[in-house]
Formats: C-alpha cells, structure tokens, sequence
C-alpha cells in the first residue's frame, strides 16, 4: 500500500462470508464506517469507509484459486489503499498440508513488502485457543476434537508450526504465551529476535482474551496481519489513542426488510443439525439427498412447489441431508470438494429462486454456503449490524432492493437462534 494515501484503517479479507461478517461487525460495533464487499465490488463501494471486509469463498479452494481471489481482493483495495491488510480466516485454521493459508500469507506479504507477520486463528469466546504453538478446542487439541472428522479439512495435526511450515517455503516460528505474558514490549523484543533468525511468519499463542490484547497492541501497526477476528476487536482502542480513527459514530439501523424468512443451510455441522431440529418443531423444513437429486434432477422442483406454498404460512427451511452416510456416499460419488459445490450450486439456484418469488430475509448456515448464496444473488456490498456476539451478526445488501442476511458460522449459535431470527428478532439492528 505505499505510495497512496491510505484512505481505509483496515482492509480484511476473508477466506469466508460468515468470517467476514463478524470481522466487519466488531468494527461496526466500535463506531468505525464499516462494510463487508464480494469479488463483484467496485472501488465505488469503499467510498467513505474506515474499515472494508472483502469476503471471498476460498477456504478449501486449492491455492492457486485461492491465490487469484486474494489477487482479485487486493486490486481491489488497492484502488483506495489501506493501513493494514487483514487475512481472516477460521478460528480452526482450517487447512490441511496442501491447504491455501501459506501461499494465500505469501502472496500478501510480497505484494505489500512486509517482511514479518503473525498468524493467530485464536478466538476464546467460542473455546478455540493456541498455547505452545498448537491449537486447542475447549480442554481438547484440534486433532482429538470432531475436528478431525471434518469432511473437507480435517484437522489432524495440532501444531500450528509444523501446519504452516509445511504450505510455505519461509521460515516459520512462535510467539509463546510467555512473551505475551511480558506485554507489548517483550513481544516487540522476540519479533525482533525471530526477524534476526531469518523467521517471517509467527504463529502466536493466545490462551485467553488478555494474550490477544498484548498481541493487538503490537500487530496493530503491522502492514499484514492474519488471524480470526477476535485478534483485530483491540485495534478500534488503539486506532483511537493513536489519534487516526476520531470519536467513534453512532451505529446507523439497518433497514427493516419484512417477509417470512428462508432458511439455507449446507452445513454438516452437528450444532446446526440442532438447531434444524428444533427449528423443525415449529416450522417446515425442506431437505434434498444430492445422490436423489443427481438421478431425479426434477425432485428439485417439486420440493420448491412445495415450499412456496409453505411460505404462506411463515419462514421455512431448506437443507441438504448431512448425515455421516449420505455425506460419506456423496463424496465418494462426486469427491470432498465435487460434492461440495454441486451443494453450494443447487442452494444458490434456490436462493435465486426465492429471491425472484419474492423473499428478501435469509438465513444461511455454513460459510461456504454462505459465499456461493450472496454471490448467486449478484450482491456486491452490504451494510452490516454492530457485533452482539460470535454468529449474531446481520447484513442488508447495498442497493434499490435491499436484501436481509444472518450469515452463520455452521458451528455457532443457540440452538434455537434460526426459530429467533426468523421470527425476526434484531431485524432492527
């Protein structure tokens, strides 16, 4: 970003939409100016932001995909430029041996000139911690969690060192919780060592919300950043003492968007089954086998008779059948990633069908489920609600005809957030 004036405190790019979401939120929570973007983004739609969230669906892409979105991202933010550019992705680093983090860690770095970065997925609030270098769900490592049965990334090494190290051909090392623990100056001092050692990346520890603080205070300066968003909900205080980001605005309500809601989910988490479930008890839910429909392409369209019909009654929901067998026999029909899209595909048809039927609320599980709904939808920007807590936040498209979102994370939630939204509880906010 040299070179321009730097018009944007904060530039995130997510790997996902629900990841972006919550970035752009804990800004809007802060007072900051704050909007998520799609790929279809236009430097237009960064006028008068502090923070802008570029949200991409690359979290399993295979790194050269991946790495040609976080192009399409930069040039994008380049067109405004930024203090800092932000790589969000999962609170699980979801990335196998031959993930995308590294090459996508690698292009940012080089593009921007920064010769050090940190790399933090941590985020307390929802029991995901580092300590040591390795990563922890709740009291268990990532790799003795559900984690590891993960149908697309599979979690099976818990050191985050060694997962890095093995996506990037730089040298890659620690800040431990000990440096944390000495505040600011001591993790000055050992970024300062590891940079003398030859080391540019760093996974940093971060046991609790104190070591993200420590970690915020110094990262806030840096060029490039990655992490889960808890790491960047310090840097609006710091922005402030700094003098850069003035006295924070008062949050503008989101337009009210009205109409029974649609519920999407392509999701194989376990906590969105709950959540399905119990949504189930007071509402329709629709549900279509990918094998079923592969055959009978046609069960598509009865199924959407049906749930037009349905919708006169109130909010339904639409999902795909995910338990651990039919999920098993589809990917070995169409393969982990085939299986995958052909999901996300038939659920942004839907959505664009509702869409033309007239439904403007949805509710969509599953980040990307997420990114192929809003994509399918031609949306390009979206106005965002202040952050309430982890998968809570609402977004309403930018336009003439504005659309409602709740974006949710397929893990997060109370069981019964769908049947609480779509009754449409924070449609205000």
């Amino acid at each position: 970003m040299r070179g321009k004036a730097l018009a944007l405190l904060l530039a995130g790019i997510s790997d996902d939409f629900t990841g972006g979401l919550e970035l752009a939120s804990m800004m809007a929570r802060d007072g900051l100016r704050s909007r998520m973007l799609t790929k279809k983004a236009k430097p237009a739609d960064l006028g008068g932001l502090q923070v802008a969230v570029v949200a991409l669906k690359s979290r399993v892409a295979a790194p050269k995909e991946a790495v040609a979105d976080m192009k399409k991202a930069m040039d994008l933010i380049g067109a405004v430029g930024a203090r800092q550019v932000f790589f969000k992705y999962c609170a699980t680093f979801d990335s196998t041996p031959r993930g995308n983090i590294g090459p996508c860690a690698d292009y940012l770095a080089d593009r921007i000139g920064a010769d050090f970065t940190g790399f933090c997925p941590a985020f307390p609030d929802v029991k995901r911690t580092v300590f040591q270098g390795h990563l922890f769900y709740a009291d268990q490592l990532i790799s003795e969690s559900p984690k590891r049965f993960d149908p697309l990334t599979p979690m099976r090494d818990p050191n985050l060192v060694r997962v890095l190290q093995s996506q990037t051909s730089h040298k890659v090392g620690l800040i431990r919780h000990e440096d944390l623990m000495g505040g600011a100056d001591a993790v000055r001092e050992c970024v300062q060592a590891l940079k003398g050692a030859g080391i540019r990346y760093a996974i940093s520890d971060a046991a609790d919300n104190d070591d993200l603080a420590r970690l915020g205070e110094v990262c806030v300066d840096w060029p490039l950043m990655t992490g889960g968003s808890s790491v960047a909900e310090s840097y609006p205080h710091h922005w402030r003492k700094q003098g850069l980001s003035g006295v924070p605005a008062d949050p503008v309500p989101l337009p009210v968007v009205s109409g029974p809601a649609v519920v999407l989910a392509g999701s194989c988490a376990e906590q969105t089954a709950a959540q399905l479930q119990h949504f189930g008890q007071s509402h329709r839910v629709f549900t279509f086998d990918l094998l079923e429909v592969a055959a009978e392409p046609a069960l598509i369209d009865k199924m959407l008779i049906e749930a037009k019909s349905a919708l006169k009654e109130g909010s339904i929901a639409i999902a795909t059948a995910t338990t651990p067998a039919a999920i098993e026999a589809a990917q070995k029909k169409f393969g982990r990633r085939g299986a995958g899209r052909r999901i996300e595909k038939l659920l942004g048809d839907i959505a664009t069908h509702m869409h033309r039927e007239g439904v403007r609320r949805f509710v969509v599980a599953g980040g990307e489920t997420s990114g192929a709904i809003v994509e399918a939808l031609n949306v390009r920007a979206l106005e965002i609600s202040p952050y309430r807590g982890p998968g809570t936040a609402r977004a309403v498209s930018c336009g003439n005809d504005p659309i409602s979102f709740h974006l949710k994370p397929g893990k997060l939630g109370a069981v019964d957030m769908l049947d609480k939204v779509a009754a449409g509880e924070g449609e205000n906010a």
